[in-house]
């Protein structure tokens, strides 16, 4: 498995969020971006619970302390992001926990993402009102 050196890694992506999860082997305690993880979430209990899910459902709480990189997006995609990249995580390490946490939905990403604005337009489908006078 993984030791104080070694971990195992995952990415994750969510509209304009990246997350870079690492997996060390630890008594549960979460980073984000060098913070504690409720801290950065501006204690947002539920989002905490979200990012957590993953590990729950496996029973892995209390085995890992979770290293994160989250860039770009908002509050919301970061923590979908997030989940995606710590199912990975899991995933690659311990191939039986696949069908577990591909039934819950937490290997699907959300491919979502904001449209890009076309020339001639105000914004991507967005026309100017027209005048018949």
């Amino acid at each position: 498995m993984a030791t104080k050196d070694t971990y195992i890694y995952g990415l994750g992506r969510r509209k304009a969020a990246t997350a870079r999860v690492r997996l060390y082997k630890g008594k549960g305690n979460i980073t984000i971006n060098d913070k504690p993880a409720l801290e950065y979430l501006s204690g947002n209990k539920s989002m905490l619970a979200e990012i957590t899910d993953p590990l729950a459902l496996t029973e892995k709480q209390n085995e890992y302390d979770v290293s994160i990189r989250v860039a770009g997006g908002g509050l919301a995609g970061q923590v979908d992001a997030i989940k995606l990249a710590l199912s990975k995580a899991l995933t690659t390490e311990m191939a039986d926990l696949r069908p577990v946490l591909k039934k819950a939905g937490f290997l699907k990403r959300d491919p979502r993402e904001k449209e890009r604005k076309k020339y001639g337009l105000r914004s991507a489908r967005k026309k100017e009102q027209f005048s018949k006078r």
